[in-house]
């Protein structure tokens, strides 16, 4: 298969690519193929590859290659770390970075599209703890980058990042990246994700050193699901999840939204005054129902900051409620504010299942979700609320909050929690606050 000269090698490439928009099954692309070419064809990347999934040409230290999902993305990047470690010229060592430590080795490195799977079993690594060894003495080391702090020390000469987008402590685990980033005359790296419009994407599409590729869900269809592209793509085609999980697109913040990303401030530390726990429960329990958002925000000054999402979906009563409790006493909150509509005294009394001596204070919402976010959004236009690191979740739920009161089709549980947390602190009762530093 190697020995194929290039002009076989595109004359494949375009049979496959033809193959793909007609043929109903991977089983059915391979019968199309010539008997002579098939020992051996998964692995030889170069046939299979679609030009967004090739390294760029020329002088770049990034490669961003956004995508949405089943794209192909992972495949480009299990293929870009092969082609480092078993080339002529060998890379070494080269890290692997994914949200979590599990996420990284369940799809980078385990995964139907990752490392183990696109390497002949000749030239396959060995995976020891989080470190891959290639025959030829070529490893990869793989991290997660919600530590940034574990990127101290190691030195790399290549790095594949995947879902930067998902990162919670995004420019962070970056910056401490490129510090690493040293071996080698040409230290590059890859990040492939589905992009959202964070600080990290925005600055990496912006750098001068940056290489960007787009590829869409539709372009990979040959290898998805034929019941995916029905229920999912048509579904969401044309919409804004949908431009940005199918079509790769990075999507900016909804023209009549409330919030948009310019409005969020970093918090910086300093005293805090008055800590409150805001619940909003849903209405029934169990995997299918709406997730419990739980906000934890305090008093800065004049202001307010928001200090945490600890927002658990599918959780029955009792587990949201002793995740509740549990924030109340680690961020030692002065109060529990939880909304009542839907539970009444049964919202208390669970939580008073977990702890009978925790402050709960109901609130009722007589108004719609909207109207009762207008205020809140209002002071985020002022300034007068900052966040800590890792919101992203909560962020993204704020700009995707619409008129109808629903975020990307679903209850905005986050944002009613955070609503519920700044009235409390800046638009209810005028409280004494405690001084306390964090």
């Amino acid at each position: 298969m190697n020995s194929l000269s290039a002009d076989e090698i595109l004359r494949l490439r375009a049979m496959l690519v033809e193959l793909a928009l007609t043929a109903r099954s991977r089983e059915e692309i391979e019968r199309a193929i010539p008997p002579h070419l098939r020992p051996g064809l998964f692995y030889f990347w170069p046939v299979w590859a679609r030009e967004q999934q090739d390294p760029p040409l020329g002088d770049w230290t990034t490669w961003l290659l956004m995508g949405g999902r089943g794209s192909g993305k992972t495949r480009a990047g299990a293929e870009w770390v092969r082609q480092l470690a078993t080339g002529p010229e060998p890379v070494t060592p080269i890290a692997l970075v994914g949200e979590t430590m599990t996420e990284a080795i369940a799809v980078m490195v385990k995964g139907v599209s990752g490392i183990l799977s696109v390497h002949p079993e000749a030239t396959r690594p060995v995976l020891k703890g989080t470190t891959l060894t290639w025959p030829n003495g070529v490893e990869a080391t793989v991290l997660s980058a919600s530590d940034p702090d574990r990127f101290r020390g190691p030195q790399f000469a290549a790095a594949w990042c995947d879902e930067v987008a998902k990162w919670p402590q995004a420019e962070s685990a970056w910056d401490m990246l490129q510090f690493g980033l040293r071996l080698g005359d040409r230290p590059r790296q890859l990040a492939t994700t589905t992009p959202k419009p964070t600080r990290l994407l925005r600055r990496l599409l912006g750098d001068g050193q940056t290489i960007v590729s787009k590829m869409k869900t539709e372009e990979n269809k040959a290898h998805l699901a034929e019941g995916f592209l029905e229920a999912v793509v048509g579904r969401y085609r044309g919409s804004v999840l949908g431009r940005q999980e199918l079509d790769g697109e990075m999507i900016e913040d909804l023209p009549d939204a409330l919030w948009n990303r310019d409005m969020f401030r970093r918090h910086r530390g300093g005293e805090l005054g008055r800590v409150v726990v805001a619940v909003d429960p849903p209405v029934t329990g169990g995997p299918k129902a709406d997730a419990c958002g739980i906000v934890v925000a305090a008093r800065v000054g004049e202001g307010a900051a928001i200090l945490a999402d600890w927002t658990i979906s599918g959780a029955r009563p009792l587990n949201w409620a002793r995740r509740a409790v549990r924030a109340f006493k680690e961020f030692e909150a002065d109060c529990i504010v939880a909304e009542v509509n839907q539970g009444g005294d049964l919202v208390k009394a669970v939580l008073a299942q977990v702890d009978a001596e925790v402050p709960v204070r109901g609130v009722r919402a007589t108004r719609g979700k909207w109207l009762r976010a207008e205020p809140v959004a209002a002071l985020y236009g002022r300034g007068l609320v900052a966040h800590a690191e890792g919101l992203s979740a909560l962020e993204d739920e704020m700009c995707a909050f619409g008129a109808d009161g629903m975020a990307e089709g679903h209850s905005p549980d986050r944002v009613d929690a955070l609503v519920w947390a700044v009235t409390e602190l800046l638009l209810g009762e005028r409280v004494e606050p405690r001084v306390r530093g964090w």
